[in-house]
C-alpha cells in the first residue's frame, strides 16, 4: 500500500512538472509569436557615411583554393546589457565585390554610428547581402540560460536560418557558439575588424531598437523609446515605481530588486 501511495504521488507529481514546462513553452511561444510580430521595416534612405578603416574580409584570407571561395557569414549579437527585451543576433553574408563599397559607405561598429545613419545604412546591408537573418533569445530565455547563453543561442539561431549555408561563420567575441556544426572563428573586437560582424551588428541593432521602439507604445513608463531597454536613471526609477513588465529580465540585478 505504501509503494502504491508512493508510485500515486510520484506520478502526480512527474503530471504537475509537466504541466508546468508545457505552461512556459506556450508562454515562450506567445512571446516570441509578440516579438516577431513586429518585425521592422527598415524604411529610411541610404546615405554614405564617413569611413574607417576596416578590413573587408578576414585576416590571414580564408579560402580553401583559388578557384573556390569560401562563404563566410559574419555574426553579431545586441542588447546584451540591456534590462528589458530580447538579446538579438544577426548573420550575415556578403557578396565579396561589395565588401570594398560597403567600407567607403561606412559600414563598421554599430556602436560608433549615429542612429540615423545605421538605419540607412542597414538598407544598404540588406539590399547587397547574399544572405542577412535575424535570430533572438527571448527574456524567458535569458532569466533561464544566462545572458552569455543566450546570445550564443540567439546567434544560433540567426545562422541557422539562412538560406544561403556558409562555409565559415566569423563570431564576435571570444565564446564559440556551442553544437554548432558549420566551422566557425571567434574574433574578438570583431565588429572592428571585420566587414561581415560590422554588416551584422548594423543589421541587428537596427532591428532591435525598431522593436523596442514599437514595445514602448505599449510600455509608456518604462522611457523605452530613449534607453532602448537599458538601465538609465528614468529606467530604472521606473522600475521602483510600477514594477517590472512581462519583458524585463528578472534576473538581471535593477528587475529583480524592484
Amino acid at each position: 500500500m505504501k509503494e502504491e501511495g508512493r508510485g500515486k504521488k510520484e506520478e502526480g507529481r512527474r503530471k504537475k512538472e509537466e504541466g508546468k514546462r508545457k505552461r512556459e513553452e506556450g508562454r515562450g511561444k506567445k512571446e516570441e509569436v509578440e516579438i516577431f510580430t513586429l518585425f521592422p521595416s527598415f524604411h529610411l534612405p541610404i546615405s554614405p557615411s564617413p569611413s574607417l578603416p576596416l578590413s573587408p574580409s578576414p585576416s590571414p584570407p580564408i579560402s580553401p583554393s583559388p578557384s573556390l571561395p569560401r562563404i563566410i557569414a559574419g555574426v553579431d549579437e545586441v542588447g546584451r546589457g540591456a534590462l528589458f527585451g530580447p538579446v538579438v543576433a544577426a548573420a550575415c553574408i556578403l557578396p565579396d565585390d561589395v565588401l570594398d563599397e560597403l567600407v567607403s559607405c561606412g559600414v563598421r561598429d554599430s556602436k560608433q554610428l549615429s542612429a540615423t545613419a545605421r538605419s540607412r545604412l542597414a538598407i544598404k546591408i540588406r539590399a547587397v547581402a547574399v544572405d542577412c537573418q535575424i535570430g533572438a533569445a527571448s527574456v524567458r530565455e535569458i532569466d533561464r540560460l544566462n545572458i552569455l547563453q543566450a546570445s550564443l543561442l540567439a546567434m544560433k539561431r540567426a545562422i541557422l536560418k539562412l538560406n544561403v549555408t556558409p562555409d565559415l561563420c566569423l563570431v564576435d567575441g571570444n565564446q564559440r557558439i556551442p553544437n554548432l556544426s558549420i566551422d566557425q572563428e571567434t574574433m574578438i573586437k570583431g565588429d572592428s575588424r571585420s566587414i561581415q560582424i560590422a554588416a551584422a551588428s548594423i543589421v541587428a541593432k537596427v532591428w532591435r531598437d525598431e522593436l523596442i521602439l514599437r514595445m514602448a507604445v505599449k510600455y509608456p513608463e518604462y522611457d523605452l523609446t530613449n534607453n532602448k531597454g537599458y538601465g538609465t536613471k528614468k529606467h530604472k526609477l521606473a522600475l521602483e515605481r510600477c514594477g517590472v513588465s512581462v519583458f524585463h529580465r528578472v534576473s538581471f540585478s535593477p528587475c529583480r530588486e524592484s
